[in-house]
C-alpha cells in the first residue's frame, strides 16, 4: 500500500477487496473456485500489518457484507473456511514465526473452523451437512445403477456391485474426522500458496517450508500407525465399533503422514544420486498408479520417524 494510505482506509480497501473476491467465488463458475483461494490473503496482509484484532474487525465487517449480498451460508464457509486461516497466517508473520509454526498453526485453525462450520449449519438450519453429504453419494451410486439396469446389463452384476458399494458408503461415514482434515489441510496449503505469492509483492516478507528433501515428522506418527493397526484389528474382530472407527483414522493419517515423510526421504535419495528431473516424474508417476508402491512408500516413511535412514544412507557425506 503507498505511504500516503491510512490504516482506516487500507483496512477498508483490503475488506473491499475480500468481498470482490468472495462475490466472483460465488457468481463467476470455475474461475470462482480459483479465485476462492485468494479470500484468505488480503485479511492476512491486513493482520500481517495492522494486527490480530483489526483483522478481526475486518473479517467481521467482511461476513456481514457478504450476507447481506449473498446468503448468510456462504458467507460463513468464506469467513470460516479462509478468512480466519489467513488472519491466523498473518497474526504469525507478524509474531516473526518460523514457516512450520505458522503452517501448523494455520492447520491448526482451519480444523477448528471446520468444526464450527458444521455446527453453524447444524444449529442454524437444522441440516446434518456430513449426513447430506454421504446421501448424495449414495443416490448418485442408486441412479448410475438405475442407468446400467435401463441399458439392460445383467441385474445379477448390478446387485453385487450394490453389496459392493454399500460397504463401501458405510466406510466412508467413518472417515468423516480424516476427510475434515483433508479439507482443513486443502484450505491452509492453499491459504499457504497464495499469500508465500502475494506477500512478497507488497515487500512483506513470509518465511519458506524447508526443502522437500528436508522433511521430517516425529515418531508419534509411528506409534499412532501401530496403535490404529491394532485397534482396526480388535474392533473388527469384536464388533467394537467405536474402537474400529477411531482407529481407522488414526491409520490413515498415520499412513498419509507417513507417505508424505516417505516421499521426502524418497526425495532426498533422488538429490544425493542427482537423479534428473524426467526420470523422477516417470518414477513418481509408477508410484501414483500402484497402490501397492503407495503403501510401501507410506511404510518406509512411518519407520522412517524412528531410524531416520537420511542420517545411516548420507553418513559421511558424498
Amino acid at each position: 500500500m503507498g505511504r500516503n494510505i491510512t490504516p482506516t482506509i487500507e483496512g477498508g480497501l483490503l475488506v473491499a477487496i475480500t468481498v470482490i473476491l468472495g462475490l466472483v467465488t460465488i457468481y463467476v463458475p470455475l474461475f470462482g473456485m480459483l479465485v476462492e483461494f485468494f479470500c484468505a490473503v488480503p485479511l492476512a496482509v491486513l493482520t500481517a500489518r495492522q494486527g490480530a484484532g483489526k483483522g478481526l474487525t475486518a473479517l467481521v465487517v467482511t461476513f456481514l457484507l457478504l450476507s447481506m449480498l449473498i446468503s448468510p451460508l456462504p458467507a460463513i464457509r468464506l469467513t470460516l473456511g479462509y478468512g480466519i486461516c489467513g488472519i491466523a497466517l498473518g497474526y504469525c508473520v507478524k509474531k516473526n514465526f518460523g514457516a512450520v509454526r505458522i503452517f501448523f498453526t494455520v492447520m491448526v485453525v482451519a480444523s477448528a473452523a471446520q468444526v464450527v462450520s458444521l455446527g453453524l449449519l447444524l444449529a442454524i438450519m437444522d441440516v446434518n451437512f456430513i449426513e447430506t453429504q454421504i446421501e448424495l453419494v449414495r443416490e448418485s451410486f442408486n441412479e448410475s445403477f438405475a442407468l446400467y439396469e435401463s441399458m439392460g446389463i445383467d441385474k445379477a452384476r448390478i446387485s453385487e456391485a450394490k453389496a459392493q458399494v454399500e460397504p463401501a458408503i458405510q466406510t466412508l461415514t467413518f472417515l468423516i474426522p480424516t476427510l475434515m482434515m483433508l479439507s482443513a489441510l486443502i484450505n491452509s496449503v492453499a491459504v499457504w500458496l497464495t499469500s508465500h505469492w502475494i506477500f512478497p509483492k507488497l515487500q512483506m516478507k513470509i518465511p519458506s517450508l524447508p526443502d522437500f528433501a528436508e522433511w521430517k515428522f516425529p515418531s508419534l506418527f509411528f506409534y499412532l500407525g501401530v496403535f490404529g493397526g491394532l485397534g482396526l484389528y480388535w474392533g473388527y474382530t469384536r464388533g467394537w465399533t467405536e474402537i474400529y472407527e477411531i482407529s481407522l483414522n488414526l491409520l490413515i493419517l498415520a499412513m498419509l503422514i507417513g507417505l508424505v515423510q516417505g516421499l521426502s526421504l524418497l526425495s532426498a535419495i533422488f538429490d544425493r544420486y542427482k537423479i534428473s528431473k524426467f526420470m523422477r516424474r516417470i518414477f513418481y508417476v509408477i508410484l501414483l498408479l500402484n497402490m501397492f508402491f503407495l503403501q510401501l512408500i507410506a511404510i518406509t516413511g512411518l519407520v522412517d520417524m524412528l531410524f531416520d535412514y537420511r542420517k545411516k544412507l548420507f553418513k559421511g557425506g558424498d
